[in-house]
């Protein structure tokens, strides 16, 4: 039977001989495998990570993109909704029966509009005006203080999709007399 303690030198030898030899030892080349893994592993999760960007960048820029088609298309549609409100101010005074049809169409091109995001501004004459929100055409002088800088009259009404403005209100501000 042979004992460890004779082997143990010839193992030494061996290595020796073998790193001579030029060529490597197990452990050397163990650890160079192990730290080539580690650097591709590196690479893996960095290439990963700046794909995942991208696939988010790209979506949301996608979304931007139809969202702009959209406020695109429902600003063409805001001149045709104040001429329907021009229309139904002036047939106040008409017979409803007669114009049902006009009340009905109006009514649902009002709804279409709501349902895509759109919404008009709530502005009334003696509000306060917001130049972010408001494009003043005009001051008239007015000789009641409190309607200083406020708003006199709308002329335009003004809308926002989702919270963002995409028409401001053109109003009529009132000034010193």
């Amino acid at each position: 039977m042979v004992s460890e303690d004779n082997e143990a030198p010839e193992n030494v030898a061996a290595s020796q001989e073998n790193l001579n030899n030029g060529e490597e030892s197990p452990v050397n080349e163990s650890s160079k495998l192990q730290s080539e893994l580690a650097e591709q592993k590196e690479k893996f999760i960095r290439l990963y990570s700046e794909f995942e960007n991208f696939r988010r960048r790209t979506a949301k820029e996608k979304l931007e993109m139809i969202q702009s088609a959209n406020e695109q298309l429902l600003k063409t549609l805001l001149p045709v909704a104040d001429d329907f409100d021009r229309a139904e101010k002036s047939f106040k005074d008409k017979n409803d029966k007669d114009l049902e049809g006009f009340f009905l169409i109006n009514n649902k091109f009002k709804k279409t509009l709501d349902q895509a995001g759109i919404k008009v501004m709530d502005l009334k004459p003696g509000s306060d005006f917001n130049a972010d929100l408001h494009e003043a055409i005009t001051q008239i002088p007015v000789a009641d203080e409190s309607l200083k800088g406020k708003v006199v009259d709308v002329v335009e009404n003004g809308y926002l999709l989702n919270d963002k403005v995409i028409r401001h209100a053109k109003v009529v501000v009132g000034s010193n007399g």
